[in-house]
């Protein structure tokens, strides 16, 4: 995927900002005026996932701020009103779900109530956004400075955590898990699709901000040996991350795993009156049929309390989004030897550094073509319309600090960007080959860079990349057919996660009928 549509696609946008030293909305206009529209939907989709994706730097506020506590606030369940138990949907749960679902999203069963704002999340979100505004107010000259800093220190989070990840005990087991090949996701469409949304992300196609920050380079830059390091850098850094992450999400379940057999030893150690020892986690099996054979009917007492230890299970439960940020690796944190705090402190500055170099690349993608935009620039300093479109999306991001909030996110993060990047980059690549014209084209990089692209950048630009967009199109399209229908995760005291239909009013909204 990266090399037959990530890397062509990510030069193609670099090539073409450094070429008209413009912003998405004049690059696109000067290309061709019917094109302007391409520009436009790059500045929406960036105003989009701004939006909520500084949600998800408010959460890394959030929990960093509770990492300096003593012990982490999702170390364990809180106690009832009375102290002699503790509360029951944290009970049936676990403390990190419980911390992330009541204490920071203060959620509501559904999505048709809105519930009340949590506070604390509105001054986290605040901060966010105020953070974000500071980083980009100077333009490039303070953005990149930014960059080095939210660029380099993940790095060296994620070496800290590779060492320690892969030092821990069931480490292999994740990391053998990330390795076997699974056929059955391979020749599902739906991973494809998964697979070009992340590199769109990753990359940052389809959202303008390359255009935009291409557009800062010199004339004469390089820009095809810089995109082709840069996406390779990305890869491999994803595959770096993936094997900190696989370390740690090992370890976390086998931890659950081998938490699992204790729970059953001691289960039937106290129930038959035992001897310590006498049963142990490679032996549990066998004595559990020895005494349901001998004694059946005190055998049958333990079925409700009976749990189904599975190390496979542990790890096939995944988690994706927030889900792996705040609940499993919090889970892992907590269970990690040495101090909880420092690898808390640690995992979500790392996640805020992220967080920030993501929102200062999208918000640029929104910033840079109005500045080009002269009956803007004209009457308004930078900094006061940087101000206008931050308050903005700050305003609107306040749905996410209310108790349906996490449902509001989830619209978002599926239905904002994932279609619209795929239109958007097939109508570039078809606007530079078709419109403009790929020879043209090739020419006006011959004058940047000195020599022409090669055939490998035609042939992807040309045919490769179109069709598979198409393709991806395609299929995105009958998985929503052939998903029926629409549904979403919700979360309540009673029965904590379940799966619920999306109001009609939601589906209507979405395919334009009534159902």
């Amino acid at each position: 995927m990266l090399v037959v549509e990530g890397l062509p696609l990510f030069y193609l946008e670099l090539s073409l900002g450094q070429l008209l030293r413009k912003g998405s909305i004049g690059a696109w206009k000067t290309i061709n005026p019917y094109l302007v529209g391409v520009g436009a939907a790059s500045v929406v989709v960036s105003f989009l996932v701004s939006v909520y994706y500084n949600a998800i730097v408010a959460w890394s506020f959030w929990y960093l701020f509770h990492s300096f506590e003593n012990p982490l606030p999702w170390a364990r369940c809180p106690l009832t009103t009375n102290r002699t138990e503790y509360v029951e949907e944290c009970a049936k749960s676990s403390p990190t779900e419980y911390f992330w679902y009541r204490e920071t999203l203060n959620i509501t069963s559904s999505i048709n109530e809105p519930g009340t704002f949590h506070w604390g999340m509105v001054l986290c979100l605040i901060l966010s956004w105020l953070v974000v505004y500071l980083c980009i107010i100077r333009g490039t000259e303070s953005t990149g400075k930014v960059v080095y800093v939210t660029a380099s220190f993940p790095y060296l989070v994620l070496l800290i955590y590779l060492i320690r990840g892969v030092t821990l005990p069931g480490a292999v087991n994740g990391l053998k898990y990330m390795f076997t090949p699974k056929i059955e996701e391979l020749i599902d469409p739906k991973s494809w699709i998964d697979a070009a949304t992340q590199i769109f992300f990753s990359l940052g196609l389809g959202f303008g901000s390359l255009i935009a920050f291409a557009s800062f380079n010199q004339k004469n830059n390089n820009c095809e040996k810089q995109a082709v390091i840069i996406a390779f850098i990305n890869s491999l850094t994803s595959v770096f991350a993936s094997i900190v992450t696989f370390s740690i999400y090992g370890f976390k379940a086998t931890h659950n795993y081998e938490s699992c057999l204790d729970r059953m030893v001691l289960l039937l150690m106290n129930t038959f009156d035992l001897m310590e020892g006498t049963i142990t986690h490679t032996n549990l099996k066998e004595w559990m049929n020895f005494l349901n054979s001998t004694d059946p009917d005190k055998f049958s007492t333990l079925i409700p309390h009976l749990e189904t230890c599975d190390l496979q299970s542990q790890l096939d439960t995944a988690a994706e989004g927030t889900g792996l940020s705040f609940i499993v690796f919090t889970e892992a944190i907590v269970n990690m030897p040495g101090p909880s705090q420092i690898w808390s402190v640690l995992y979500f500055s790392m996640l805020l550094m992220l967080g920030i170099g993501s929102m200062v690349g999208n918000t640029a993608g929104v910033i840079t073509p109005l500045s080009d935009m002269k009956i803007i620039s004209k009457h308004m300093p930078k900094e006061v319309m940087t101000g206008i479109v931050c308050l903005l999306a700050c305003l609107i991001g306040l749905v996410f600090n209310i108790g349906s909030g996490n449902y509001w996110f989830s619209i978002f993060n599926d239905y904002a960007a994932t279609l619209t990047l795929l239109l958007i980059v097939l109508v570039e690549v078809i606007g530079i080959c078709y419109v403009h014209g790929i020879r043209r084209f090739r020419n006006d990089i011959e004058m940047m860079i000195g020599h022409k692209p090669n055939w490998y950048w035609v042939i992807t630009w040309t045919f490769v990349s179109p069709v598979l967009i198409v393709g991806l199109l395609i299929f995105y399209v009958v998985d929503y057919i052939m998903s029926g229908t629409l549904t979403y995760s919700t979360w309540n005291s009673v029965e904590v996660c379940i799966n619920q239909i999306f109001p009609q009013w939601f589906s209507q909204t979405l395919t334009g009928h009534t159902i």
